[in-house]
């Protein structure tokens, strides 16, 4: 492997550590913080991604924006997604068992599937890459890196900072933290507990679109896209520590060295080496790498 190779891996390495983070940081909130194990976070990601196909030439004929357009009001369609799903069905989970929250869960991702299926088809579909953005860095005399991954990554950066400062620099993150640590004290100093759930889940089903609109260009549109992410961001979720931020984000850099140079070096176990790089974690430190808080 020479050096422009082994730049490259390392780009796409963080670029897709980085995007797991993105989708994991949401099912974190909502799984370390509220304390639902919720199985359609996949399909957050999944309707980002189509929302990426069909919101761009709607939006483009509408209001004369672009992939930018679509993904402003694609965040504002999560946002109220997240609240109303929230206050229709994830607010009576608190009190239940998880059993009853992944059933519950299982049949949202059904129900989101079939509507896929009625609104938008079974076929597998492409997203343009923004025409601003979809020129290359050049690595060496014959090697180049396209420069809407780069920006997938600055995105992933921007998000991780300001997630960082609204949780420990901000009233609302001390709220938030003090609620998913004892809700009941919460309740009696008289901060509406309920709302910043709301709050939470609203933002961490937002995320999750964010995740699946910007992937959309570098991958493609297909049904099921969410059931394979679902299952590596609880990989990142259990390696990190559940409701930790921080160690989301370091478990899904390490996913993405391990995946991106493992697919290289080992291509026949690249499949396995995620889960071997957790059994190895967990053995070493059987709660992840940090502790919420």
């Amino acid at each position: 492997m020479d050096l422009a190779t082994f730049l490259i891996q390392c780009l796409n390495s963080l670029q897709y550590g980085l995007l797991l983070f993105l989708v994991a940081s949401g099912l974190t909130l909502i799984f370390g913080i509220m304390g639902v194990i919720n199985l359609a976070h996949g399909s957050f990601y999944m309707i980002g991604a189509y929302m990426a196909y069909a919101l761009a030439p709607v939006v483009a004929g509408t209001f004369g924006g672009g992939f930018f357009a679509a993904l402003a009001l694609g965040l504002v369609l999560a946002v109220l997604l997240g609240y109303v799903l929230e206050w229709a069905f994830f607010s009576f989970l608190y009190p239940r068992e998880h059993l009853q929250q992944v059933l519950m869960t299982y049949g949202l991702i059904l129900v989101f599937e079939e509507l896929r299926s009625l609104l938008v088809g079974d076929d597998v579909h492409s997203v343009a890459v923004p025409p601003v953005l979809s020129g290359s860095i050049a690595l060496g005399e014959t090697m180049s890196y396209p420069v809407y991954r780069l920006f997938v990554s600055a995105v992933c950066l921007l998000l991780a900072g300001g997630m960082y400062l609204v949780f420990t620099r901000t009233r609302l993150g001390m709220m938030i933290r003090a609620g998913s640590a004892n809700r009941e004290m919460v309740q009696s100093l008289g901060i509406d507990v309920q709302f910043l759930y709301r709050v939470v889940f609203a933002a961490g089903v937002a995320i999750a679109v964010l995740a699946g609109m910007v992937a959309a260009p570098v991958s493609s549109v297909y049904p099921g896209m969410g059931n394979t992410v679902l299952i590596i961001c609880f990989v990142v979720v259990v390696i990190g520590g559940i409701g930790s931020i921080r160690g989301a984000l370091l478990a899904a850099l390490l996913i993405g060295v391990v995946d991106t140079f493992g697919k290289v070096l080992l291509p026949q176990a690249a499949g396995v080496l995620v889960y071997v790089l957790m059994a190895l974690i967990l053995l070493w430190k059987p709660d992840g790498l940090f502790r919420a808080g």
